[in-house]
């Protein structure tokens, strides 16, 4: 390939010719190395924005978890980082304070759409809390429709272990039974609560 400079050129000539090349391409090469720069300028500037945000989310829900009156500091988190998983964190604990001050159906809109979260600790855990809910308010229903298997995930022990409770306040031995059975096929052997379930099941037999 032949040089745009030849080695035999006058010095006239070749800055003559290095004009000419810098007039046809000169605005190329500035643009990609402005484009270039503000790519990665660009990037840090993201990541950085992301990492301050995921610190201010975190802080807000600390304040909240470490002191349940902080309804501020929840609500602030909720429309501040809608998105963070802090936030659904923090809707969790919301539902345990209403749960534990007897408002049970403002801690079911809460865990409502924590159902349907592409995170299946959260969505598990939703799920969970809503039947322990109806199981409290006597919505047997209720509680087992929330069971179905498509929500438990890796936590269908802790499903059927909750849904043998439901069977067994209906008087469904043998349902209940059935789902004893199931949560210690699905439990880790020998933990707390396959011992307990265990019993539970050993009592209705």
């Amino acid at each position: 390939m032949k040089n745009f400079i030849e080695i035999s050129d006058s010095e006239e000539e070749q800055v003559d010719k290095l004009k000419k090349w810098w007039d046809s391409n000169g605005k190329q090469i500035i643009a990609g190395a402005v484009l270039g720069l503000a790519g990665i300028f660009g990037w840090n500037y993201y990541v950085d924005y992301q990492d301050s945000q995921a610190l201010n989310a975190r802080a807000l829900y600390l304040s909240y978890a470490s002191d349940s009156a902080n309804v501020g500091a929840y609500d602030k988190l909720i429309k501040d980082h809608p998105s963070s998983s802090y936030s659904d964190q923090a809707t969790l604990l919301m539902a345990k304070y209403l749960f534990e001050a007897e408002n049970y159906s403002l801690a079911l809109d809460a865990l409502k759409p924590l159902m349907s979260r592409e995170n299946s600790v959260i969505a598990s855990t939703a799920a969970l809390r809503s039947a322990s809910l109806y199981l409290e308010l006597g919505q047997h229903q209720e509680a087992l429709a929330v069971l179905n298997m498509d929500n438990a995930n890796e936590f269908s022990g802790l499903f059927y272990n909750l849904a043998g409770d439901v069977h067994l306040d209906l008087g469904n031995n043998e349902e209940a039974r059935n789902s004893y059975a199931l949560a210690i096929e699905n439990i880790t052997d020998n933990s707390s609560l396959s011992q307990l379930i265990q019993i539970k099941l050993d009592d209705l037999n």
